[in-house]
């Protein structure tokens, strides 16, 4: 079989073998009737690595972001979010959809920034009210870019300062924290909730978590269950996630390491505008000048290794654990060899 090197997202890699036994023994209950207990064990220690009170465990950060938008917001009231942000442009405005909830937009600049200015500017008391301001850590579409303690704490406190709760779309906020030498607990600190992923950097098959206070927590689990998100003998997959919480957020350094030596590579080859985000963790950003990005992709592919792009000219590599130092050097002639083969768009 020909080698694949897939870089499309941190989301397609496969649990290791002592994940797949954990799982194995995982032992289960029904996760509604509030019965199993890696479940709980799960919750437990999601809740203690960032901070927070307590967890839920959810099958994805798109629904873990919709409980949470769900339970802090009614029909009618408000949420602030960044207009490049993951809410807004990656999870079919489920909110507005589901629950009424308007999402208004504050600039993110090209590091995934948020003004606490404008988001004090642009908070509402009443009607519509804005209940929730949302900061993302890490930025995907900016570049996987990781937002510091100080920028995240300058918009909780505008937040705060109006009455105003916080929550964090940290699906990769261990990346977040690897990158700028501290820990996640200290980087949400300032957040009233937060949902984080297992399902990326952290290499588990399945699953998310809201994160945050007690009471919350518990609205929250009747909105998740009014999603249709309780999954009765869910420790299975919870061991996986538990699994990767214990053992695969020190190595993230290495995805990070892969990704600023594939992020240099491709900077001195022809065609390429890099993405001015640079590289902070694992994402990998760049433009396609003067040839077209789809027959890029598709000529990579081609020659195994896969790539995405959030639009037709841009395109993101991902490195994560199923990707080795030598699958980059791999990886890094055969985008040249593409780059340099690509007839000049008309």
């Amino acid at each position: 079989m020909a080698r694949v090197i897939d870089l499309r997202s941190d989301t397609v890699t496969r649990p290791s073998e002592g994940m797949r036994q954990a799982m194995a023994r995982a032992e289960v209950g029904d996760d509604l009737l509030g019965d199993d207990p890696t479940v709980k064990r799960l919750e437990e220690l999601s809740a203690e690595v960032v901070g927070k009170a307590a967890a839920l465990f959810v099958p994805s950060g798109t629904m873990g972001n919709l409980v949470t938008l769900l339970t802090y917001c009614g029909r009618g009231d408000e949420a602030i979010a960044g207009n490049e942000s993951h809410i807004l442009n990656h999870e079919g405005m489920g909110s507005a959809a589901l629950g009424g909830i308007s999402i208004r937009a504050v600039h993110n600049d090209e590091r995934g920034h948020i003004d606490p200015a404008q988001v004090a500017s642009t908070i509402r008391a009443a009607w519509p009210r804005t209940n929730v301001v949302c900061l993302e850590n890490t930025h995907n579409r900016r570049g996987g870019a990781a937002i510091s303690v100080s920028d995240m704490n300058a918009v909780a406190d505008v937040a705060h300062a109006a009455g105003v709760q916080v929550h964090v779309d940290g699906a990769r906020i261990f990346n977040a924290a690897v990158a700028l030498e501290t820990d996640a607990k200290s980087l949400v600190a300032s957040a009233d909730t937060v949902d984080f992923c297992f399902s990326k950097g952290l290499g588990a098959p399945v699953g998310s978590v809201v994160t945050g206070p007690t009471e919350f927590i518990e609205r929250a689990r009747a909105n998740r269950r009014l999603l249709g998100g309780s999954m009765r003998q869910s420790g299975i997959v919870a061991a996986g996630a538990l699994y990767a919480l214990e053992h695969n957020i020190e190595r993230l350094a290495d995805d990070h390491a892969n990704a600023k030596r594939l992020f240099a590579a491709i900077a001195e080859m022809p065609h390429v505008i890099m993405d001015p985000a640079g590289v902070d963790t694992n994402l990998v950003f760049f433009e396609l000048d003067g040839v077209d990005g789809n027959e890029f992709r598709a000529r990579c592919a081609a020659q195994g290794v896969l790539c995405t792009g959030t639009s037709p000219q841009r395109v993101r590599m991902v490195c994560h654990l199923d990707v080795s130092r030598e699958d980059i050097d791999a990886a890094i002639p055969i985008v040249a060899s593409v780059l340099q083969s690509l007839p000049a768009a008309s």
